[in-house]
């Protein structure tokens, strides 16, 4: 008897012991692996052009999060309190990507800025989607990564897996420079090994008639903390712009901003339950004098993932997180968010027109 308690208590000894040692080769392979961006990287612009904007005429630009093209109208996602991490094939994936395509050369835009582009990943099958959008673009295209992890361990037993994403602008117009700017993280160890690392993607572009550049930023704020992250992010990228525009240069920064627009309707885009993903609020005290928002405050950016999106507004947690923020000496000319009823994402794309003063 006590010889079979004896070797009951060591076999629980051995496996403990193992699984102590694999989740700490685990998390030190994590750990090694990584990615620490530098604060500032210089990004590949591929096929460049010589065409440059000049002010006073209009310029359109076209933001989009498209969801890494699997998260169309028949998805949920688990971080939204659905169950899902991906589609249940490829042909999810193949068929929005291609749509989402046909939409942003259809539109005809000077401009387009896209977040949750993914290159190599196994929530949407390793499309590499930077590669298809960028392809017969008449234009230039960079790209950063946002999200770069070898593994990520979650959510128990699918796990999401290896993920290569970030943010990609196609320009129809002369870049000098582009670049990657770190933002502050949120997130400590272990859980900052395998999350999102945010940037700003900021393009410089020569003007025709004038020394200043027009200074395009491209990004995607934190969604998922409550602890100030995202109010750190967006103070990080007030800063720069204000920076910038005390340069005389034309500042214009668009994309997911996981924070509501001032000016929306207060009932029809209340949070339902607060249990789910709850966005920050975008004040008007929060620009400098002369600065503004420029998003489309009547239709709905983005839908909750919680279930596959019903089209029943009752019943459908909307947002108006996607937009831009304007230098004074940008003149908005028309912002119009296009109802696409989120059939190949679950945001809908955002076109902006301006012109530069």
């Amino acid at each position: 008897m006590k010889k079979s308690i004896k070797r009951i208590v060591l076999c629980t000894a051995i496996i403990a012991g193992a699984v102590i040692v694999l989740a700490a080769g685990f998390f030190g392979f994590l750990t090694i692996a990584e990615y620490r961006p530098a604060d500032i990287e210089t990004l590949e612009i591929n096929n460049p052009v010589q065409r440059r904007p000049a002010t006073g005429l209009p310029i359109s630009i076209l933001s989009w999060n498209i969801g890494y093209a699997s998260l169309d109208e028949s998805q949920d996602f688990f971080m939204d309190g659905g169950k899902n991490i991906r589609p249940a094939s490829s042909a999810n994936v193949t068929r929005n990507i291609s749509a989402i395509k046909e939409f942003i050369h259809s539109a005809g835009c000077d401009i387009v800025i896209v977040q949750e582009a993914d290159i190599r990943s196994r929530r949407s099958y390793y499309v590499d989607q930077r590669a298809y959008l960028a392809e017969n673009f008449s234009g230039s295209s960079a790209f950063a990564y946002n999200f770069r992890c070898a593994f990520v361990p979650f959510p128990f037993p699918e796990f999401i897996g290896r993920v290569s994403s970030g943010l990609l602008t196609l320009n129809s117009f002369d870049s000098v420079e582009a670049l990657r700017l770190s933002l502050s993280n949120p997130f400590s160890w272990p859980v900052r090994t395998a999350n999102l690392k945010r940037c700003l993607l900021v393009s410089r572009i020569p003007l025709e008639d004038s020394a200043a550049e027009l200074v395009l930023v491209n990004l995607h704020l934190e969604a998922y903390d409550s602890s100030g992250g995202r109010e750190a992010q967006t103070a990080m990228l007030l800063d720069f712009l204000y920076s910038e525009y005390a340069k005389g240069n034309y500042c214009v920064a668009g994309g997911d901003f996981n924070q509501n627009f001032p000016g929306i309707d207060a009932g029809r885009f209340a949070i339902k339950n607060s249990d789910y993903f709850v966005p920050g609020t975008l004040k008007p005290s929060l620009l400098a004098e002369g600065w503004r928002f420029a998003a489309d405050t009547q239709t709905p950016s983005c839908h909750l993932l919680n279930e596959p999106y019903s089209g029943d507004p009752d019943t459908t947690q909307l947002y108006v997180i996607d937009g831009f923020i304007l230098s004074p000496n940008v003149e908005p000319v028309s912002v119009q968010t296009v109802d696409m009823g989120f059939k190949y994402s679950d945001h809908n794309p955002v076109q902006l027109e301006i012109k530069l003063k």
